[in-house]
């Protein structure tokens, strides 16, 4: 492939990312679920290449595929979540058009793959022949295994779709007749150039016309096209919301809007109704909709610029024109694309860095761990103007109406992941953005009662608890609060206090169908008994440590409004997690309504009866009370739990389980195990994560154990000390870091963090540490030892 040179120039640090990294695994669970996209961080829309439909257990790339079938506009946050929204456009240089997935597959070479964050690169062969790939589309695999999102109470969806197990290669030679492709993408909108080219090998005498076709629909669902021939212009919508079974919310109007505008005039133009072709048309309507646009024979060059909306094909076409003018090129948007990321991570210098192979480069590693987790939440509002402080619009599914408003709005909340690190590293990494975070956690309450747990758009009721109390304490412990308080603590306190509908009827299991919002389940038994009954509710288990945890974010928050008897209260239920200790087993365990306990694999969320016995990040010194010889007996059983193989890094209820062992006294058992868990779970390669990204946590985990240290107790402003894995980070930490997002005030400047230890590559041990709080610090200095040390054996470190 002959990569544009310049596209790369003045990249910086962003050498060091490869956003290939999670897109591979044999199942759903060990792949990290994410793709090569392009956008700019928090961009509502990411755009990558397709090489299968996704679903809910499949995104839309995977590196062991060996065809490419066009390039997507996607808003599936996560591999276990749905698409919403999507639109799909695909070069073809044949003489009949080919609309359907199978029929569009273009071989490629994986040599021949450049992706950035900023442009993605590939060359297609346009003489690829046969159908491809139909097992890898969703009508196949009739929406995978959880159609509409919803699943059952017995059966356990997370085994991958229909069990397949793919690895696909095709023969590869020299190309013809290829497609050069080069895609870049701005918040909204995305800039596709397509150059047709013949090689030097081509013998063909044949002039055939190049083409563009776009998929506005899949199977089972209604989309509408329009073809504008004086404009250059194909739009159109999509209704498809692939997670329609769960929760409450039902957005009877929600629809994806595009306008798609391209550099050449139409030499013809049509319609497509699955492979039915109608040639002429301007417009259609109807399930497997496309339409497609052909250019005259001598065309080399094609460049369309595509806008995607929630509001409508007007609101689409003015992100076009704001985001993507008609004078704009595709070095315009790659240069700027590249700048917004050069402005988060160009930030970070590295020194000091372990000699290894370009597949295991923790550079690499760290810094597509923050590219990855800079991308969410995703920022769903959309211009009016072009002027940046324009007001906003945007669709709300809440409301299932468009609204107005000075602030962004944020989407994409899978808090169960994310509340335990990414949002803390949000606070250093993007500290202008934190305070609009919290506004939209408080319109999602404003608009339906409840704080979100697992939003896509709406609210799905996936995974358990109230851990947006977690993000809200996490913010204000860090001194972000501008946003409405008193709102926080009346969002947060119907939490604690006020259990779900329906909450002694309903078992609610994960991906259980058209049910109210969850909140707490549970909460009736927990709130008279300390527990989540197991013969009342799933998950009771997890249910009651999480719960707990949950009291002591409230207590957070009510302290900052000045509620101290209510805090003083939470405070005290927040010690429930105790009354689900087995003394005799020493481990904890799901507890049925009459007190007795529960099969011990029964009541967990994503784990078991190991790594929940940690389950505790608010009070790691209560914990170890609970195990006979206090906190000796919890190392032996975190020793046990490391070295019997029942740590599972790859899902998040594991990831602060190796911290505890500072908190109690032994941090040289700590970073052995740090260093060990970064070594297995993560590397430079396509299947460098060993779990789902889970926006941006498992990402997130690496970029603080690099630095040194981790929030194991997120709703507070508290860090644990590690095991540093670079010898000097120097951090250019953006205005507002130190006041709360706020700039222009004391102390809101942008300031230089240096992390320094010396030896740390060959070093695993730390020795000694000076350091004031961290947000406030000029230097954080490590003194590292290549041997155990006695420094912090007191704990709480």
């Amino acid at each position: 492939m002959r990569s544009a040179i310049h596209y790369h120039q003045d990249a910086g640090v962003l050498k060091y990312v490869n956003p290939k990294i999670g897109t591979y695994g044999v199942s759903p669970d060990d792949n990290g679920g994410m793709i090569p996209s392009v956008s700019v961080p928090f961009g509502m829309t990411r755009w990558t290449p397709q090489t299968r439909e996704n679903y809910i257990s499949q995104v839309p790339y995977h590196d062991a595929d060996g065809f490419i079938h066009g390039f997507q506009a996607t808003h599936q946050p996560a591999i276990w979540m749905g698409e919403l929204g999507q639109v799909v456009l695909t070069p073809g240089w044949t003489r009949e058009v080919k609309p359907l997935f199978e029929q569009r597959a273009f071989t490629f070479r994986k040599e021949d793959e450049v992706s950035t964050p900023y442009v993605y690169e590939v060359t297609l062969d346009a003489d690829t022949e046969g159908d491809h790939d139909w097992d890898l589309t969703e009508d196949t695999a009739g929406e995978g295994p959880v159609p509409g999102g919803a699943g059952s109470a017995s059966d356990d969806v997370r085994n991958g779709a229909n069990g397949r197990v793919r690895k696909r290669s095709a023969p590869v030679g020299n190309f013809t007749r290829q497609v050069q492709v080069a895609m870049s993408a701005s918040a909204h909108t995305s800039h596709l150039r397509f150059d047709f080219e013949e090689t030097e090998d081509s013998q063909s005498e044949e002039l055939v016309q190049p083409y563009v076709s776009i998929q506005v629909t899949r199977q089972n669902w209604t989309g509408q096209v329009q073809i504008d021939p004086k404009e250059n212009e194909i739009s159109g919508s999509n209704p498809q919301r692939q997670d329609y079974r769960l929760g409450p919310d039902k957005p009877a109007s929600f629809r994806g809007y595009f306008v798609s505008r391209f550099s050449e005039p139409f030499a013809s133009y049509g319609t497509s109704l699955g492979g039915n072709i109608s040639e002429g048309t301007t417009s259609a309507s109807g399930e497997l909709l496309g339409a497609y646009v052909k250019f005259h024979e001598n065309t080399s060059r094609v460049e369309v610029r595509t806008a995607v909306s929630f509001v409508s094909v007007e609101q689409a076409r003015k992100n076009l024109d704001t985001e993507s003018p008609d004078n704009s090129s595709v070095e315009d948007t790659i240069e700027s694309a590249k700048s917004a990321w050069l402005e988060k991570l160009g930030r970070v210098t590295i020194e000091g860095v372990n000699s290894t192979d370009k597949e295991h480069d923790p550079r690499t590693i760290w810094y597509t761990g923050l590219f990855h987790a800079l991308q969410y939440p995703s920022d769903f509002s959309e211009p009016t103007g072009n002027d940046a402080n324009c007001v906003r619009t945007f669709y709300s599914g809440y409301t299932d109406n468009v609204h107005e408003s000075n602030d962004s709005y944020y989407q994409s909340w899978s808090i169960w992941d994310t509340y335990r690190a990414e949002h803390s590293l949000l606070t250093i990494f993007a500290p202008e953005r934190v305070n609009g975070m919290m506004r939209s956690l408080l319109q999602i309450f404003d608009w339906s009662g409840r704080l979100p747990m697992w939003a896509n758009m709406v609210e799905t009721n996936i995974m358990i608890a109230t851990n947006a109390d977690a993000v809200l304490a996490n913010a204000i412990s860090r001194g972000f609060r501008s946003f409405d308080l008193q709102k926080a603590w009346k969002a947060v306190r119907k939490d604690a206090f006020e259990p779900p509908d329906n909450d002694t009827e309903l078992l609610y299991y994960d991906r259980e169908p058209d049910t109210s919002y969850e909140a707490r389940a549970g909460l009736t038994s927990y709130m008279d008994h300390g527990w989540v009954d197991n013969d009342g509710w799933s998950e009771s288990g997890s249910r009651t440590l999480d719960y707990a945890f949950n009291d002591a974010a409230c207590a957070v928050v009510a302290r900052a409004v000045g509620e101290l008897d209510e805090a003083a209260a939470l405070e005290r239920r927040a010690g429930n997690y105790a009354t689900i200790w087995d003394a005799e087993t020493q481990f904890m365990c799901a507890r049925n309504a009459n007190g007795t306990w529960a099969n011990d694999t029964w009541g967990w969320t994503e784990g078991d009866k190991w790594v929940y016995t940690f389950d505790v990040l608010h009070d790691a010194d209560g914990l170890a009370a609970l195990f006979d010889g206090g906190r000796r007996g919890m190392k032996k059983k975190l020793d046990e739990h490391f070295d019997g193989g029942h740590n599972m890094h790859s899902n998040e209820p594991s990831h602060h389980v190796p911290y505890l062992y500072s908190l109690i006294g032994y941090p040289s058992a700590a970073a052995e195990r740090i260093r060990g868990l970064a070594w297995d779970n993560y590397n430079a390669t396509s299947a460098g994560l060993s779990g789902n990204e889970d926006l941006g946590q498992m990402s997130a985990w690496y970029v603080f154990s690099a630095l040194g240290f981790y929030p194991v107790n997120p709703a507070s402003d508290e860090y644990v000390v590690g095991t540093p894995f670079f010898e000097k980070v120097t951090l250019r930490l953006s205005a507002g870091v130190a006041t709360g997002g706020e700039v222009g005030v004391a102390g809101g400047r942008e300031r230089t963090l240096v992390i320094e230890a010396p030896g740390a590559t060959a070093k695993p041990y730390v020795k000694g540490l000076t350091i004031d709080e961290i947000v406030s610090a000029s230097v954080i200095m490590f003194e590292m030892s290549g041997t155990p040390t006695a420094w912090g054996e007191d704990g709480e470190l």
